[in-house]
């Protein structure tokens, strides 16, 4: 799969945690590109677990969000995006600055996240992840939403190169 973008594109990554997102981006884009509101948590607090430092990080986000689309750079969104609100401050984001916004939706059942998330280092309690597999998006709605493109992930693109 041919994962390119329009320069300035915000690229948002749409899946429930353990679903391979922070993985997928580090290998596929520069770092500078990836905003993650879970480094940002950590920088706040020195725990990204630490949900209470979300608002904080949220605005560091937008702050950087901002500073990168007035510069026309590709940005790519690096938390679940579940939530139809984050998505459509997402998209109003991109709409502001006339980008495009596109979105990577990791279709990974809950069987598959589970496994993934017993061998992090930061485990989310199960209960939040069947809570978030309620919330996945389907790619109909993301377009319907206003995302200009979806691009889906299955766990065959989450495996190392050399397993493939």
């Amino acid at each position: 799969m041919n994962f390119t973008f329009a320069p300035g594109t915000v690229i948002v990554l749409v899946g429930g945690s353990g679903a391979g997102k922070t993985t997928f981006a580090t290998r596929r884009w520069p770092a500078t590109w990836r905003l993650s509101l879970d480094d940002f948590r950590e920088m706040a607090t020195d725990s990204a677990a630490d949900q209470s430092a979300t608002p904080v990080a949220d605005q560091v986000q937008t702050l950087l969000l901002d500073a990168r689309l007035s510069r026309n750079l590709t940005t790519v969104v690096d938390s679940t995006a579940l939530l139809a609100h984050v998505r459509a401050s997402l998209l109003a984001r991109a709409r502001y600055w006339q980008r495009p916004c596109s979105a990577v939706l990791f279709e990974v059942s809950l069987q598959r996240r589970r496994a993934l998330n017993a061998g992090r280092e930061r485990v989310v309690p199960d209960h939040v992840l069947v809570d978030q597999d309620r919330l996945i998006p389907s790619a109909e709605q993301l377009l319907a939403e206003g995302f200009a493109h979806v691009d889906r992930i299955t766990p065959v693109y989450l495996e190392p190169a050399h397993a493939r």
